[in-house]
This record gives structure tokens, sequence and C-alpha cells, in this order.
């Protein structure tokens, strides 16, 4: 991965890891019954998990996709006659 993905990975983390820690605490200081709140949170974590299994998925297509190009790259450079002085 390139220093730019990788700076680019990471602010994505720090926003989602942002994202989880304020609504935790919007959660928690909310009026709200402990009940309700835990009902809250049970769906907040399903939702973010099934957001996380796409995420995962999204990224496990592009790293195929990646990978099929290099193979493919590395066909055609292998395919091309090579010509050396004599």
């Amino acid at each position: 991965m390139s220093t730019e993905g990788r700076r680019i990975a990471k602010v994505a983390a720090l926003v989602a890891g942002g994202a989880v820690v304020g609504a935790g605490l919007g959660l928690l200081f909310a009026p709200q019954s402990g009940a309700e709140t835990r009902r809250t949170i049970g769906r907040y974590a399903k939702r973010a998990q099934i957001q996380a299994m796409r995420f995962g998925r999204a990224v496990k297509s592009g790293v195929t996709e990646a990978v099929e190009r290099g193979k493919h790259l590395i066909q055609k450079r292998d395919q091309k006659p090579v010509v050396e002085a004599a």
C-alpha cells in the first residue's frame, strides 16, 4: 500500500472511531432509562456490525481486484518477446 493509501486508511479509521466514541457518549448522557439505553445500544451495535461486514466485503473485493490486476500485468509482461542485443 502506498504512503497516501495508508494515510487515507488512518484518517478513515480515526473518523470511524470518533463516530463510535461520540455515539457512545451521546447514548450514555441521553435522558433515557437504563433499559431504553441498552436497547438503543443493542440496535446501534447491530447496525455497526452490518456496516462493518459490508465494509469488510468491500475491502476484500478491492484487494481481490488489485491482486487479479497484478497477476494480469505479470502475465502480460511475461508474454512479451524479449529482444536482446547481439
